[in-house]
């Protein structure tokens, strides 16, 4: 029988799930998260969205519970292995929301779904990340000295201010974050058939990770529609205060949409 540890909202189902049930939801909503990020990125999602929407969200090694674990190295094994972890858990409506790595993560479960005849996602929200093609003309900052890479990444905020200014913390996180970066900076795109869900990018208007002439090149990636959000903020506009409402009410509009 799995170990269940409890957290606010959500509970450890196996490695790489953390699931908050709802045994009478209408729609299972399956979050990745950002570079260097774990399952808890979404804890306040569980009580924010309508309970007809069960949350459910990745938990990668190297972070939060699985600290002592290597972080990622490869993305295809890494996909695989989601991919298995998610099965018990597409046996009713369901869509995928990821941000920045996490985009990446779900578009790449989604195709190998397609590829495979498996159930597919009725949407892919995918937030703050460019195009594939546009992903692969922006400069790489894996390869920066240390400095230069942590100040990137303060950059673009999503750090708690108190862990911001731990310098004990930060320097756990660091690694973490440089490794998810170095992991799909140097992976090439996978670019398969088109997947038969409709793709949604959501992104803020000021993200300098992904601006917004780089976002449109995800229509070619689908055969179902593709349409996007913007949103005040930069590239972590979805936990800013005021915002995040947005962002709940529409993905709760969209999902419970008749």
């Amino acid at each position: 029988m799995t170990t269940q540890i409890r957290r606010p909202g959500l509970v450890l189902e196996s490695p790489y799930i953390w699931r908050a049930r709802r045994p009478n939801a209408r729609h299972r909503l399956i979050c990745f998260p950002h570079a260097g990020g774990g399952a808890s990125a979404f804890t306040e999602w569980v009580s924010a969205l309508p309970a007809e929407i069960e949350v459910a969200a990745i938990q990668l090694p190297g972070r939060q519970n699985r600290i002592l674990e290597d972080p990622p190295t490869e993305v295809g094994p890494l996909v695989r292995d989601v991919t298995e972890a998610l099965r018990p858990l597409l046996d009713g409506p369901f869509s995928f929301f990821g941000h920045s790595c996490g985009a990446l993560l779900g578009y790449e479960v989604a195709q190998l779904l397609h590829a495979e005849g498996g159930p597919r996602p009725e949407r892919l929200f995918l937030s703050a990340q460019p195009s594939p093609a546009a992903a692969a003309l922006r400069p790489k900052i894996h390869n920066l000295s240390e400095a230069e890479f942590r100040a990137e990444v303060m950059r673009l905020g999503g750090f708690d201010e108190e862990v911001a200014l731990d310098e004990d913390a930060m320097d756990e996180l660091i690694p973490t974050v440089l490794a998810d970066f170095a992991l799909w900076e140097q992976h090439a795109m996978t670019i398969g058939p088109l997947i038969d869900s409709p793709i949604t990018v959501m992104v803020g208007e000021a993200d300098v990770r992904a601006p917004l002439d780089t976002i449109e090149g995800w229509g070619d990636h689908t055969s179902a529609g593709f349409d996007k959000q913007i949103y005040p903020g930069g590239h972590f506009y979805l936990f800013d205060p005021g915002t995040d409402t947005q962002v709940f009410e529409f993905l709760a509009e969209t999902l419970l949409a008749p």
